[in-house]
């Protein structure tokens, strides 16, 4: 039995396949979906979604959304996505050292929330990218 899995953005879709297992990060902790799972529906943090076909695991950062899914169909929306593959891991890795950096040199209260979502941006990216299953 599988889980049908589509993953859209505002302006496209990032992911539709089957699939035997999610694990994904909801804002109340990690979550981890099989099939006949109960329905839900929850709220995303920025995260990395770790999707199981076959034997095989994938990862995809996630920008934060919402994801339900009812009848073994998962639907999620989010504000934007990355499949590992996709992400260049130097550049990941720079972006991440440079979020860090900033994050550590924030002063203020606004400076400091922008700094802490650029950061848990870009560690949801280089996190994607070094996923070993």
């Amino acid at each position: 039995m599988t889980l049908n899995l589509r993953v859209m953005a505002p302006n496209r879709t990032v992911w539709t396949s089957e699939a035997q297992e999610i694990i994904l990060s909801s804002n109340s902790g990690q979550i981890g979906i099989l099939p006949n799972h109960a329905p839900l529906l929850t709220a995303l943090d920025i995260g990395v979604m770790k999707v199981r076909i076959d034997s095989k695991w994938t990862a995809v950062a996630l920008m934060g959304g919402f994801a339900q899914i009812e009848n073994n169909q998962m639907t999620i929306l989010v504000n934007e996505a990355e499949k590992a593959s996709d992400i260049d891991p130097k550049e990941a890795q720079e972006a991440f050292d440079l979020a860090e950096t900033s994050f550590n040199q924030a002063v203020g209260r606004k400076q400091t929330i922008e700094a802490n979502l650029a950061f848990k941006r870009a560690k949801a990216r280089l996190e994607a990218v070094n996923a070993k299953y």
